[in-house]
């Protein structure tokens, strides 16, 4: 029931008695990123709901967690019959990842015909651009391009254990890291460390290390620091302005990447 980014992957069939015209009938689509699920509800091509819920990203969060999650969007935005489920999320990189994720909303629809892509291939329709190269660097980063030819390329995307260099869980990260070299180097606290000491609740960057590998944190929490990041590089802090550029680069690089790719 589900289509990929895979070229290979089989097509969906539409079910009997679904709208051959995408614009009729009831249509969700759902961006699901890392640290919320966005969802949208159309009816005859009109948004009629648009509501979040927590993360239905299957590396992220728990398959329970990522049903309860899902079923909790679903009551916000409607239930009733559904002709169409278009879906984005971040580690869908197999056929089978696709099936999972759909396995876990057919049930939500169970009329529908559910189609789940990478994320990252949601950001050039949103654009109306049917070719180009397009970069997510939100909680994890990748980037995604789709040539005159039809080709199409990815790079990045392999989780915060792998890579998301650029994301805002890096930025984070990178942020808590800075806060403990300054530290072990007998440093004064800086703005960032400040900013992120106080976002914390803390009152020493010794205390960050136990916070950062506490079950009580995780991506989203982590990726939320990133702005004290931003914020600390527009009133003039030089190492948060190295950390952005760094992030900069990271992300140029994986569009480079995908340019770089057969057929682009």
């Amino acid at each position: 029931m589900a289509n990929t980014q895979n070229p290979s992957a089989s097509p969906v069939e539409r079910p009997a008695g679904a709208p051959a015209n995408p614009l009729h009938g009831t249509t969700i689509g759902l961006d699901i990123g890392g640290t919320k699920t966005h969802g949208i509800r159309f009816e005859e091509g009109l948004p009629v709901a648009d509501e979040s819920a927590g993360s239905s990203n299957v590396q992220n969060v728990s398959r329970d967690q990522a049903a309860r999650n899902l079923a909790d969007l679903f009551a916000k935005i409607g239930g009733g019959h559904v002709d169409r489920v278009y879906a984005g999320s971040g580690g869908i990189d197999t056929d089978e990842d696709a099936a999972a994720l759909a396995a876990l909303i057919q049930p939500l629809a169970p009329e529908a015909r559910v189609t789940v892509v990478h994320d990252s291939r949601l950001l050039l329709a949103a654009g109306g651009a049917p070719t180009g190269v397009a970069v997510i660097a939100g909680t994890g980063s990748a980037a995604w391009g789709r040539s005159a030819g039809g080709g199409e390329a990815r790079a990045g995307g392999w989780g915060y254990l792998l890579g998301d260099e650029g994301s805002g869980y890096w930025l984070g990260r990178e942020a808590v890291r800075h806060s403990l070299r300054r530290m072990n180097q007998g440093l004064p606290v800086d703005q960032l460390t400040a900013a992120l000491l106080a976002s914390c609740g803390l009152d020493h960057p010794n205390k960050l290390i136990a916070l950062f590998h506490s079950p009580e944190t995780g991506r989203r929490f982590w990726a939320q620091q990133a702005r004290h990041v931003v914020e600390a590089a527009a009133a003039g802090h030089r190492d948060s302005a190295v950390l952005l550029d760094q992030a900069g680069r990271d992300l140029a690089a994986l569009a480079g990447q995908v340019l770089g790719q057969p057929g682009h």
